[in-house]
């Protein structure tokens, strides 16, 4: 069963709230009463009323100042409030209005209009709870969904960068030791990103399209990409077109990380000096992307076991990039990974080669 409708009454003579008291009850309504202004915002605080019979003419607080008040208060504004008043000015029914009133009753009140202005605002004041309840169930719909959106697009975005290291290691898949290679140099140049101020969705971008760098090798004939010896000239020569089959691969994609994706293959092995391959391009006219993922790319290589090499300790792959600072690598790009260590030792422990 339904709780009876609050009404309250706010009025300082007795007499006054014994009479609305009088013909409220009657109609099922539960009524409260008020002496003052003071009394009757206490009250609407406790236990909100569905409508507020309010007299203009009262001591310590008035009537306009406690439906301004009742109005102001984003928990209580949606009650109507009816003005009850001897007043008759047109002032004073505009200052009502100013206040936040809902609609007057002149005193003496007719029972009759008493009866049918409260029932009718009491059916507005129901519609109007509906919707606020309506639109906070909307609202927390909202949250959830797109909550759920954002729990989708996460798992999306996880397994986005997981396909893209399984396909980009298929390319490395005959060179026997390179492991998990991708996922460590993708996430030295995610951290070195980061750690050089680039935004947010600019270092995920790179998380996702640095595994792609080498993935023109799978063009490369076995017997030069898994030779244990130095290559030849022409061996070199050949083994140097990974940058341009991997452009080739990666081009006309219109996804952001596809793109990325096809700079970063074509131009990481760019020299900072202009002595790299395949454009011969100096300092910034390599692509920032393609700079970072030129020294992750490097720094795995030195530290893992490859058919040609063993793997360097870590005091000197650290030598070597050093070594390379402004030669080989963009010096700010080398300042920032080696202010990285403990991250970089992280993520090279994180993925480890399984023997």
């Amino acid at each position: 069963m339904n709780n009876p409708p609050i009404v309250l009454i706010v009025d300082d003579q007795e007499s006054n709230l014994s009479v609305l008291e009088s013909m409220l009850l009657p109609l099922g309504y539960r009524v409260e009463k008020a002496a003052n202004g003071i009394e009757a915002l206490k009250k609407v605080e406790e236990n909100p009323p569905d409508l507020v019979l309010l007299d203009i003419m009262m001591p310590q607080m008035d009537g306009f100042e406690t439906c301004r008040k009742i109005k102001e208060n984003p928990d209580t504004k949606n009650i109507p409030v009816v003005m009850v008043t001897a007043l008759v000015a047109v002032e004073d029914r505009v200052k009502s209005l100013e206040a936040g009133a809902d609609d007057f009753l002149s005193k003496p009140v007719d029972k009759t209009e008493v009866r049918a202005r409260v029932k009718s605002l009491l059916k507005v004041k129901v519609y109007n709870d509906f919707m606020v309840s309506y639109q906070q169930e909307l609202e927390d719909e909202v949250t959830r969904q797109t909550e759920e959106l954002r729990e989708a697009f996460s798992k999306l975005k996880k397994a986005s960068l997981e396909t893209i290291v399984r396909l980009s290691r298929a390319a490395e898949y005959k060179d026997e030791d390179t492991g998990a290679h991708v996922l460590r140099m993708c996430h030295y140049a995610a951290a070195i990103a980061r750690r050089m101020g680039l935004p947010e969705d600019r270092t995920d971008m790179i998380l996702n399209a640095a595994p792609m760098h080498d993935i023109g090798k799978i063009g490369i004939p076995d017997s030069i990409l898994m030779k244990p010896a130095k290559l030849t000239d022409e061996e070199w020569q050949i083994m140097k077109q990974h940058t341009v089959i991997g452009r080739s691969i990666l081009s006309g994609s219109d996804f952001e990380e596809i793109k990325l994706g096809e700079s970063i293959a074509y131009s990481h092995h760019e020299w900072w000096d202009g002595s790299g391959y395949p454009q011969g391009l100096t300092g910034e006219e390599i692509p920032v992307e393609s700079r970072i993922t030129a020294i992750a790319d490097v720094f795995d290589a030195l530290t893992s076991k490859r058919p040609y090499k063993k793997a360097f300790p870590l005091e000197k792959a650290y030598e070597i990039i050093k070594e390379e600072n402004g030669r080989h690598f963009d010096p700010q790009v080398v300042d920032a990974f080696l202010s990285i260590e403990d991250e970089v030792l992280q993520i090279m422990h994180k993925f480890e080669d399984q023997s």
